[in-house]
């Protein structure tokens, strides 16, 4: 009976959803694969995956370009075999998102596998995924990220917190459950404020040692439980740099898998120009300083390896493109110029 049901609510769903527009019914698809372990197992078959190993996402060079691969579920079959490992290992994979046509895209992490033999069969390279970021097409970063970040999620809550007995991830990965306290646990991302102050005609940037040299970029830290966003940009501005916040306001946000899974909130931050004096907190800062209009222009030219000088130093340049402070460095100099 439950069988006739789900198969008369999945043809009611879908002529329901013929109304709706592509985005609504590739929501409502990628949800039930989340929901229906069934439904998701049979998703396996005809789906695409990309592949990791130890976190480290595949790709392919051609010409100068670098491509994100997307394996079909009979070339992940071969590749399986060729390894004498069983189709099982499939569902090991996680669902990361699907085509407007409903094609699921899967991210399978392959660290057992011998990783030189498996780039020979596939004419690649498993990649840094910091260096990927800012290599590969920009339709395929988020994907990367947030399948690296997902499958780092499970790696690390494979038992429960409570009872310590394993815990069980569901087909599409977006939940692990506890068979034993019956605790259900889902992927988690922590909330970061980065801002770009400013004094009304200067911008202030900064750098940590861990920092590639040359390179400087907005403030960033965590929000503190129980701040909201207001709060943590206006408390990160004081810590770092001994600035006070006159006016904030949002830019935008973006998924940032660095340290770990990370919700990036972009602000804008006004400090008055009489009280902008830097005091820079040396615990967590190399340096912090003032950019104008025209040094921040060039530092958006400038690559990382055209910064180095014939004397050793570097000139300042900042995040691509692909990265959130690069869209509010670009931003602040719109704002000036306009």
């Amino acid at each position: 009976m439950a069988a006739i049901y789900q198969a008369v609510y999945r043809r009611a769903s879908s002529l329901f959803c013929r109304f709706h527009s592509t985005y609504v019914r590739k929501m409502r698809y990628l949800n039930e694969l989340k929901e229906d372990d069934s439904l998701c197992r049979r998703a396996q078959t005809s789906g695409t995956f990309y592949l990791f190993h130890n976190l480290s996402p595949f790709l392919q060079k051609v010409g100068k370009k670098y491509l994100v691969p997307q394996l079909s579920a009979a070339e992940m079959k071969r590749i399986l075999e060729k390894f004498n490992e069983t189709e099982q290992r499939i569902e090991k994979s996680v669902l990361i998102g699907c085509s407007d046509e409903h094609v699921p895209h899967f991210a399978l992490d392959l660290g057992a596998l011998e990783k030189s033999v498996i780039e020979s069969e596939l004419k690649g390279s498993f990649t840094d995924l910091r260096k990927a970021l800012f290599v590969v097409d920009g339709k395929d970063s988020p994907l990367l990220a947030s399948a690296q970040s997902l499958l780092r999620w499970h790696d690390s809550h494979q038992y429960c917190s409570k009872t310590g007995q394993p815990t069980q991830k569901n087909v599409a990965g977006s939940k692990r459950v506890c068979r034993a306290s019956g605790i259900t646990y889902y992927p988690q991302m922590s909330p970061v404020v980065i801002t770009l102050v400013s004094d009304g005609s200067r911008c202030l940037l900064a750098r940590q040692p861990s920092f590639p040299q040359g390179m400087y970029t907005a403030l960033s830290g965590f929000c503190d439980v129980g701040e909201n966003v207001e709060e943590a940009v206006r408390r990160e501005v004081a810590e770092e740099v001994g600035l006070e916040v006159e006016s904030l306001w949002y830019s935008a946000s973006q998924h940032w898998p660095f340290p770990s899974s990370c919700l990036m909130i972009a602000c804008h931050a006004l400090v008055r120009a009489q009280q902008a004096e830097i005091s820079t907190n040396s615990l967590e800062l190399e340096e912090a300083r003032w950019f104008g209009l025209e040094e921040t222009v060039e530092g958006l030219k400038r690559e990382p390896r055209s910064s180095k000088q014939d004397d050793g130093s570097f000139l300042p340049w900042f995040p691509p493109k692909q990265a959130i402070a690069h869209q509010l460095i670009c931003e602040w100099v719109k704002q000036q110029t306009s």
